[in-house]
């Protein structure tokens, strides 16, 4: 019996990555390429884009889930969702930058993460134009391709990069955000960068670019996986609040460990 359970997770490990290089491949099929006009992109809110290859990359990662592992429930972000309190979760963001990819700017990923019992146990994050796959197993550390990830060694705000987010709403989500980035100026911060994919922000963080990373709203899809590359890299991922994420939408804030309190100290402000 345990080493069934343990093959089942063998499996679900490396399906995480497989998964992730089919909805990259699927992207790259409309990025700039022959079928860039087919892109049919939509608005779904106020600068939130939508476009043929997310539904496209998304499909193909369902269809691969589905048949491999037809019990297990799948959370997604075009297409498919279902309860967040699933004991086997897929949760599944198939393009994760979207208005970059639309605007023909080569920042965004495919994002695959596999839960059990609302915790992460596999994750990974594609970026499909560099190669990079960022990859993390619960207790196995994290790794970019064969690259061991280990996050940034800042103790103070002062010594670092900051990355940060905006949530697609124009009003006090927005002008919040801005108070905040004036605040880590006024502390001396080596810069705050905003490249509009959370899950490669996260991986930043992971690989010690950035000493934090906080976005005020963030759908489970963004940082399934992004927070266990996290973890394993060595830092910490929580809210606001400092409480744990679970699988609901939530703000974020992702730092190397020394500087998650004074993260939450301002953010709290």
């Amino acid at each position: 019996m345990q080493n069934t359970e343990i093959n089942e997770q063998d499996r679900r490990r490396d399906a995480v990555r497989e998964f992730a290089k089919i909805g990259g491949d699927v992207v790259m099929r409309f990025f700039r390429g022959a079928n860039a006009s087919e892109l049919g992109v939509e608005i779904k809110e106020e600068g939130n884009l939508v476009s043929q290859a997310d539904l496209a990359s998304e499909r193909a990662i369902l269809e691969r889930i589905r048949a491999s592992f037809p019990e297990d429930a799948v959370l997604a972000e075009e297409t498919a969702s279902t309860t967040q309190a699933a004991d086997r979760l897929w949760i599944i963001d198939p393009l994760d930058g979207t208005n970059n990819f639309a605007h023909g700017l080569p920042w965004f990923s495919v994002s695959v993460a596999y839960y059990e019992q609302g915790e992460p146990r596999h994750g990974a994050v594609l970026n499909p134009v560099s190669g990079e796959l960022f990859f993390a197993t619960r207790g196995g550390g994290a790794v970019c391709n064969d690259r061991k990830l280990c996050v940034s060694s800042a103790e103070s705000i002062a010594d670092c990069l900051v990355a940060t987010g905006f949530y697609y709403d124009r009003g006090e989500s927005m002008r919040a955000t801005l108070r905040h980035i004036e605040g880590l100026f006024t502390s001396g911060v080596h810069g705050i960068r905003r490249f509009g994919c959370a899950s490669l922000d996260m991986c930043g963080v992971a690989a010690g670019c950035y000493g934090a990373y906080f976005e005020h709203f963030l759908s489970p899809w963004d940082f399934a996986a992004g927070r266990l590359i996290v973890e394993e890299a060595g830092g910490r991922v929580t809210d606001y609040r400092g409480e744990s994420l679970g699988t609901k939408p939530s703000s974020i804030v992702v730092t190397n460990g020394p500087l998650h309190d004074e993260m939450l100290r301002r953010l709290a402000s």
